[in-house]
């Protein structure tokens, strides 16, 4: 049955969403009659059943009452000594006459729970039975008020035993009553059968009455808003627009008439204002990602260059390598500006991908010599992780990831960028990882986005085009950041 409604509700909620304004508000107001209605037979079954519980548990504790008291008047005026073993010449005569007088039947048993007597005829007697269960007993004298009451089902019925102590004049324990009660529900059965009769039937005139009252309510209710949809619908950009005219609208049909009318004057201001700032904002963009492109392996250069005048000693034993190495770093980022300058020329966004065979490893470490920090620091367990990708775009990817950690660490008093390249199955990962200031969580769904930035200067272009170079290899970039603990950023791409 459970399997059954969770394989129904999603597809009642998802025939619901694809109702329209009109059957959902009859719907709605069909199912708020019915389910009233359910809940109002629900709690009226459920107080009948309490009334009749605390019925009989007061019932059962009067007659238990009664019988005690009139127990407690025939050993005050027995002559036999008030004893365990005198209980059955006590009340040989007397249990009957109490039996009959409170209309109930009850038993006598012993402090060990042997049966001494019985208020019930012979032929009766026979099945009660001659000793307590050890669960009886225990239970009655754990319990504080010297009181147990058995609850089971018995032939049907639901069947209440209660069980307690006969004091003596002193108040001592000489013995255990036990009252058998059958429960009666029958009268409540038949009062609650003819109550819920009733009811259902004026919840069924009223359903009858909801069912004609929702379809005209419905109906009046989305006659405005049809003539407002037919309108929207025929809403076209390239043309001229006619305006909602509704006769006497209500105040929020106005309201939305008017919101609507209005947009059309907008609409149509609009359209001529952006035919004529769509070629303007290309450009602009364009300028503005080519800006960044540009600068990004400008401020390395420069940064390069001026550490090699720096610390370059024409006497030193490696200068011929080392000049070299400065010429191969600096020809690899002019070759960068290159493609750039050709791109823009060309009307093109970003040079396009010129796949080949290569070392990831060893391309992200020579991307790492145009940075001097000496906290960023460079492992890989593998020498060798071959894949395909553009040279150019991978060492621009490795730049930008490092240069955003650079720009979170400058308030750090231990700064360090770990840049890490492994190999997961048929892809290679490459992590940055800093212990920078952190992203905040606010910003963390807009790092990837467009111009967005939280520094001071720079376009925000940066993450954004990582993003596009690696998804147009079918990569992957996510990131984790604690905010004043440090970012990782793990690039993904696939090996063929």
């Amino acid at each position: 049955m459970a399997r059954l409604l969770l394989t129904l509700i999603p597809n009642f909620q998802g025939l619901f969403k694809k109702l329209s304004l009109r059957s959902r508000i009859f719907f709605t107001m069909i199912m708020l009659v019915v389910i009233a209605s359910v809940l109002i037979a629900g709690v009226t079954i459920y107080q009948y059943r309490e009334q009749s519980k605390d019925y009989h548990e007061n019932r059962l504790e009067r007659k238990e009452e009664q019988i005690l008291q009139s127990i407690s008047y025939v050993l005050r005026e027995t002559t036999y000594p008030v004893s365990t073993e005198n209980l059955e010449n006590i009340f040989r005569d007397e249990i009957y006459k109490i039996a009959d007088v409170q209309n109930v039947p009850f038993n006598i048993y012993d402090l060990e729970g042997g049966l001494i007597k019985s208020s019930r005829p012979a032929f009766e007697a026979d099945s009660i039975s001659n000793c307590l269960d050890a669960e009886i007993l225990n239970n009655l004298d754990m319990n504080l008020n010297k009181r147990y009451v058995e609850k089971k089902r018995a032939a049907g019925d639901n069947y209440q035993a209660s069980y307690t102590y006969i004091n003596d004049l002193r108040s001592k324990p000489i013995g255990i009553v036990n009252l058998p009660y059958f429960e009666d529900n029958s009268f409540n059965n038949m009062e609650l059968r003819e109550f819920l009769f009733r009811l259902g039937g004026v919840y069924l005139l009223m359903l009858l009455s909801a069912i004609i009252f929702a379809y005209f309510i419905s109906k009046y209710i989305t006659r405005s808003l049809q003539t407002i949809s037919d309108k929207m619908e025929q809403t076209n950009l390239t043309k001229r627009n006619e305006k909602i005219h509704i006769d006497r609208p209500s105040v929020e049909i106005g309201k939305l008439v008017d919101s609507y009318n209005g947009m059309i004057d907008e609409l149509e201001e609009s359209a001529v204002k952006l035919a004529r700032s769509e070629r303007e904002q290309a450009w602009r963009e364009m300028a503005k990602q080519v800006a960044h492109e540009i600068k990004n392996p400008l401020t390395p250069l420069r940064l390069t260059i001026q550490s090699f005048q720096r610390k370059f000693d024409p006497n030193d034993p490696k200068a011929e390598q080392k000049i070299q190495e400065f010429s191969k770093t600096v020809i690899q980022q002019i070759d960068t500006l290159s493609n750039i300058a050709s791109a823009f020329s060309n009307f093109a966004n970003m040079p396009a991908q010129q796949n080949e065979t290569l070392n990831v490893v060893k391309i992200v470490k020579l991307a790492l010599e145009i940075f001097h920090e000496d906290y960023i620091h460079f492992i890989s367990d593998e020498k060798e992780i071959i894949a395909k990708l553009d040279r150019t775009q991978l060492i621009r990817v490795v730049t930008n990831l490092v240069k955003n950690a650079i720009q979170a660490v400058p308030e750090v008093d231990a700064p360090r960028i770990l840049v890490t390249v492994a190999s997961e199955g048929a892809q290679v990962k490459i992590s940055v990882a800093d212990n920078g200031i952190g992203i905040p969580d606010d910003f963390k769904e807009k790092v990837f986005e467009p111009k967005f930035t939280t520094k001071s200067s720079g376009m925000g272009l940066g993450l954004g085009m990582v993003k596009n170079i690696v998804e147009n290899y079918q990569g992957s970039i996510d990131f984790t950041s604690q905010e004043g603990k440090g970012t990782v950023f793990a690039v993904r791409f696939p090996k063929e």
